[in-house]
């Protein structure tokens, strides 16, 4: 339950710290966790990206003091961190559809958007299938692209990468290389740092690795596995949503920060539908030790 107390208080600092200098450094720290971890559960949990979210918070505030105050359409964007008025009419626009300028008048329709809250609601949901098991470390021979910590910005790259795997005939010569378990082609997230951070799409193999394409051994770990059957993109990214605001907090254990591991069917085309996996590693939380 600790963990929940991290993720609420995360959100407070957020929103005490609207219109001064904001850290997603700081509120990762609050949350006991990476900023990328941070802004990837957050984006899970609540719906929106941590940017988005912030976004339409500070643009929510100031079309508040727009109304209400005198204060000029510029210092309004200087103090919500926009210093050009560019930047400002068009993050303003993106929320509410007038500008700046505009809502200052009288029977100006806006948008206002509340701060999250962060409560857990017992429902009659239904039951999320997992097992635990240790897994070995595994060496994966695949092609990698760099991502970066706007979580927003990773979710459309992803997808664009796997496509250009399939368009270059990369998922079929990994199909070739895989000699390993688990056997399927893999979708990994690996984050070391800032500048360490990548996505693989590969297959474990112990061949030789191909030119243009890389290594990774990943270590060994427990983890919870979840199993689908169904829609892959949606479905796989509904269960690392489960995991986080269903499994996690009331598991007795916590995230332990190694590589996500997806396991996805041999396909010869793309990926649509079929048995899919989640690895997430996982360690027994402090509280419990």
């Amino acid at each position: 339950m600790e963990w929940l107390k991290n993720i609420g208080a995360a959100i407070d600092y957020i929103e005490e710290n609207l219109d001064k200098e904001l850290s997603y450094e700081t509120a990762a720290g609050i949350a006991c966790c990476s900023p990328h971890y941070f802004q990837r559960i957050f984006s899970y949990i609540f719906g929106i990206s941590l940017a988005e979210y912030v976004r339409r918070r500070k643009m929510t505030q100031a079309a508040f003091e727009l109304q209400r105050t005198d204060s000029k359409v510029m210092d309004i964007a200087l103090k919500y961190g926009y210093s050009s008025p560019t930047s400002f009419n068009r993050a303003f626009q993106s929320v509410h559809g007038v500008t700046p300028a505009s809502a200052k008048s009288k029977g100006c329709s806006l948008s206002a958007y509340p701060p999250m809250s962060f409560s857990v609601k017992v429902t009659g949901g239904s039951s999320i299938p997992y097992h635990i098991e240790e897994k070995e470390s595994l060496r994966m021979v695949g092609i990698k692209m760099p991502l970066v910590e706007d979580m927003e910005e990773n979710m459309h790259k992803i997808p664009l990468f796997w496509k250009q795997a399939f368009h270059r005939n990369q998922i079929a010569e990994l199909e070739s290389l895989c000699n390993g378990r688990p056997c399927g082609i893999l979708g990994v997230s690996v984050y070391g740092s800032a500048e360490n951070f990548y996505y693989y799409i590969g297959a474990a193999s112990d061949a030789p690795v191909p030119e243009g394409m890389s290594e990774y051994r990943i270590p060994e770990a427990t983890r919870v596995v979840f199993e689908n059957n169904g829609s892959l993109k949606e479905d796989v990214q509904g269960i690392f949503r489960r995991f986080m605001t269903e499994f996690l907090p009331f598991s007795g254990y916590d995230y332990a920060g190694l590589p996500d591991i997806e396991v996805y069917p041999f396909s010869a085309d793309k990926l649509m539908r079929g048995h899919s996996e989640v690895w997430i590693a996982i360690k027994k939380a402090k509280e419990n030790e």
